[in-house]
């Protein structure tokens, strides 16, 4: 027990030399309010831990002025050399029943940086916490927090008294001088543009990067200049995504030209999220803007490629549609099988035009069907329907395609349509097929029904247009098929994964 007393007996007389009773931390104030902000975090922290307690020096997002040390996170934090990091409280079993973590202020997410005393001795942390969980901080971040932390130390150490005043107060303002160079540094050199607003959208601060990029006197775009940076264009729609940030919380992002130095307006990408204090209040947004102008030439020019490539494949289908056609009329004896080819091919040339539209024009005839089963069958249906009516009707889900599975699908339903306009429900005036899409577990399940067609005779060997489905459905789609010949027409009932109709499996 003597032991005991005499380390908190030498802790106390360690923490006596920094004279923290004495108040006085404007600056730990400021140097804790930039690092609640540099995380993004609610609470921040400048923490001293002694012998039964921990005080809180500077604070922000936090009433409380001290805590008991054992619950204290930062006695953990002040021992190493590194940031201390907590990803989720209550998964740690070192906090999960801590009284701070299921109580208030319920944290979840803690870092802080050690505060060491000049003889390497360990005095508490600076810390940030978030009331939810975080995998770590960005290196920027974890950059910030030891150069502030190395800025708490400057503040404290220059608390210090010894018998070399004189030069202490000398290597004290060096040291000042060089932490505020790297603080400044720091918000100054970022490589984005960043600018942080009041609760009310009020902006007060743009960093160094902003000013060298646009130009403008220091300044001049505080409050709500700053829109007048942006293009004519872009200027109402930026501030309605604005508004309503500000209105209801939710994150701001938008693309939009912003007037550079030179008199040009470029495409900048604009973020910010808010700042928000132990109550849920938002207290602060911090924002930031990226210049994308490259990129957004980048993706202007590839997608001009995409189309002349798509407008280039599609005359290569017409091309061979039209090859064929010469052929047939020069032989004769190959017609039909000419015809049946050259429908396979422009079925292809509707299914390619359909998942990537090779002009503006093709893109406005499909409309919203753009990326939905309904959309590539109403292409391939177009030929059977009379006087606005069609004669294959569809019903349940709608599920997403993309450019993988839209062939084997368009020369699937167009061998099912040509087969039932030569031999089933189709060959007649009263003839309609029913086609039903409905999601079953994992795939997709699709059922044809023909009625009031002419009686159906199982035929022989499977001809190539039942060679083709069983090919487009098993071997490109993953699937499976089921046949049966009923009396009033054929029923045909396809199980596809969902996963192979679409990358993103979407329905609707």
């Amino acid at each position: 027990m003597a032991e005991g007393r005499g380390l908190a007996t030498d802790r106390a007389a360690l923490l006596a030399l920094y004279d923290l009773d004495a108040g006085g931390f404007r600056n730990l104030d400021d140097i804790t309010g930039f690092a609640a902000e540099l995380c993004s975090a609610p609470i921040a922290l400048v923490s001293i831990v002694e012998d039964v307690r921990q005080r809180f020096l500077a604070r922000v997002g936090l009433d409380a002025e001290e805590t008991p040390r054992d619950v204290s996170f930062c006695a953990l934090a002040m021992l190493g050399d590194d940031i201390f990091i907590v990803p989720d409280a209550t998964r740690d079993p070192r906090f999960a029943e801590n009284a701070l973590v299921t109580g208030p202020p319920h944290i979840r997410f803690y870092a802080g940086a050690p505060l060491m005393g000049a003889d390497g001795e360990p005095l508490g942390a600076l810390c940030v916490i978030d009331t939810v969980p975080r995998p770590d901080l960005t290196s920027l971040q974890r950059q910030g927090l030891t150069l502030l932390a190395r800025q708490v130390m400057v503040e404290l150490e220059g608390r210090r008294r010894d018998r070399d005043m004189i030069m202490r107060q000398r290597l004290d303002a060096a040291a000042v001088a060089e932490s505020d160079r790297l603080f400044r540094s720091l918000a100054d050199t970022m490589p984005q543009m960043v600018w942080s607003t009041l609760p009310d959208g009020y902006h007060d601060y743009y960093n160094a990067r902003w000013y060298e990029y646009t130009g403008v006197p220091p300044g001049s775009t505080d409050g709500t200049g700053w829109n007048g940076m942006f293009h004519p264009d872009d200027q109402d729609r930026a501030w309605a995504r604005w508004r309503n940030s500000l209105a209801t919380g939710e994150p701001y992002e938008i693309e939009y030209r912003l007037r550079h130095h030179g008199g040009d307006y470029r495409w900048t990408l604009g973020r910010a999220l808010p700042i928000r204090d132990a109550d849920g209040l938002i207290i602060r947004w911090i924002g930031t803007c990226t210049d994308i102008h490259e990129q957004k030439l980048m993706i202007d020019e590839r997608e001009m490629i995409a189309h002349e490539l798509s407008h280039r494949i599609k005359n290569i289908f017409s091309v061979i549609a039209g090859l064929i056609g010469l052929s047939a009329r020069q032989h004769p004896a190959i017609a039909d099988v000419a015809d049946d080819l050259r429908d396979r091919i422009l079925a292809l040339g509707r299914a390619h035009d359909f998942v990537r539209p090779h002009s503006v024009e093709s893109a406005g005839q499909i409309g919203d069907g753009e990326g939905r089963l309904w959309g590539i069958l109403d292409q391939i249906f177009a030929p059977y329907r009379h006087d606005g009516a069609t004669r294959i009707l569809l019903s349940g889900d709608n599920p997403a395609i993309d450019d993988r599975s839209a062939t084997p699908l368009a020369l699937l339903f167009h061998e099912l349509a040509t087969n039932a306009a030569k031999y089933g429900a189709l060959s007649v005036a009263e003839g309609r097929v029913a086609l039903h899409v409905a999601l079953d577990g994992d795939d997709v399940r699709i059922d044809w029904q023909e009625q009031g067609g002419p009686a159906v005779v199982p035929g022989g060997p499977d001809g190539f247009g039942s060679r083709l489905m069983t090919l487009s459905v098993e071997r490109q789609l993953g699937g499976r098929i089921a046949r049966q010949w009923q009396p009033h027409g054929l029923q045909l009932s396809l199980w596809i994964p969902s996963r192979s109709m679409s990358r993103s499996g979407g329905t609707a």
